[in-house]
């Protein structure tokens, strides 16, 4: 038992964080979750039954097509099926939609459909799974121009969480320098770098956001849109974690092993990169995880509000733009879906970064070794 105990504790700080994480629930959770949404996103053209772009106006807005595993007449199938739609108009001219039995599609895995490259390098037509050219699959319904509703969310969630990886890891970065050198050297390098710093924390994120937006010429292409949103949100972003590494370097300035590195006559710029900032991960870890959700939120709200990715290019912003219409969430309540995958990713991720937190606190108790 003694032998279990020293070994537990003589464990790296790094080693006895991760233990410490596995234990919490909601963060291990969330961690599983978030792992599910990226390979979805990676494998989102071999996963989506169609391109994003793939349209068929005479099933706008479809329903969400229901999986049977039982016929009419109770007898199971291992294989499911769906059966195909069909629409009448009302005496208002709205599309009734009516399920038409009269024929069952099975579902087919791994069936050719439309051209895509996979992990953008392979070409090829293979889906994972989808149904007879002659109907169409709706796992979560239809908009309006009859475009599958998931695949358009699995497309979309390339956009939303890869802007928040990269946005925060752009923040981090420059956070990191710019706090790095400004606790470091202070007098009025600091000076000079913290009144940037408020001044960029004084304006409110969202209006500097559509501010810097609407500097831009509108007519870009979708990839020069996403960069763009990429490096606005980033250049909002970086200035409060600069702030709180600034303070941190300052204490550690005056460590025994910075004089020691000081003495020997190592560069500044050497100190601050391999004995100062690293001290300052544990914090920087949490704070850029817990940042992510932010550009995933500010993402949606460029694209709801047609300054961010445009149509017919996806993003979970964007598919939300038609949920404005309160008559639509009325009589088509699946297009708020894509709300619901926000919803999850944002969730996740801050479950992740509390149980990050309490795992890199130095104040946590260790507990005892199972």
């Amino acid at each position: 038992m003694s032998d279990l105990k020293s070994s537990y504790e003589s464990m790296s700080q790094f080693k006895m964080a991760l233990r410490r994480l596995r234990k919490h629930r909601l963060a291990m959770i969330g961690c599983v979750v978030l792992g599910v949404l990226y390979i979805g996103a990676i494998f989102a053209d071999f996963i989506a039954p169609y391109h994003y772009d793939n349209e068929k106006r005479t099933n706008s807005y479809n329903p969400p097509t229901a999986l049977h595993f039982f016929d009419e007449q109770g007898k199971f199938h291992l294989i499911p099926f769906v059966y195909d739609y069909s629409y009448e108009f009302n005496e208002f001219y709205e599309r009734v939609y009516r399920v038409d039995k009269s024929k069952k599609y099975p579902v087919k895995f791994f069936i050719k459909g439309d051209e895509h490259k996979l992990l953008g390098v392979i070409k090829t037509h293979l889906h994972l799974f989808g149904v007879q050219e002659n109907t169409r699959i709706y796992l979560l319904g239809a908009d309006s121009r009859g475009r599958d509703l998931f695949s358009r969310i699995m497309y979309g969630s390339r956009v939303s969480l890869s802007i928040g990886l990269i946005g925060s890891l752009i923040t981090f970065i420059i956070g990191m320098f710019v706090g790095g050198i400004s606790g470091y050297f202070k007098g009025k390098v600091d000076n000079i770098i913290m009144r940037i710093c408020e001044m960029i924390m004084m304006i409110p994120g969202f209006y500097l956001m559509l501010a810097l937006r609407a500097a831009f010429p509108p007519e870009l292409s979708s990839v020069e849109v996403y960069l763009l949103i990429v490096v606005i949100m980033s250049f909002i972003g970086w200035a409060g974690l600069a702030r709180v590494i600034r303070g941190m370097v300052i204490s550690l300035r005056e460590r025994e092993f910075v004089v020691a590195a000081k003495a020997i006559g190592a560069k500044n710029i050497n100190i601050i990169r391999r004995h100062i900032l690293p001290n300052t991960l544990s914090y920087a870890i949490v704070a850029v995880t817990l940042s992510i959700p932010g550009y995933i939120l500010g993402e949606s709200a460029l694209s709801l509000l047609g300054l961010g990715i445009q149509d017919p290019h996806a993003s979970w912003g964007n598919l939300l733009a038609s949920a404005m219409n309160i008559a639509q969430i009325k009589f088509h309540p699946w297009i708020l879906i894509p709300g619901v995958f926000i919803f999850i990713a944002v969730m996740s991720f801050n479950f992740l970064g509390d149980g990050l937190r309490d795992a890199f606190d130095p104040m946590m108790k260790i507990g005892k070794p199972r």
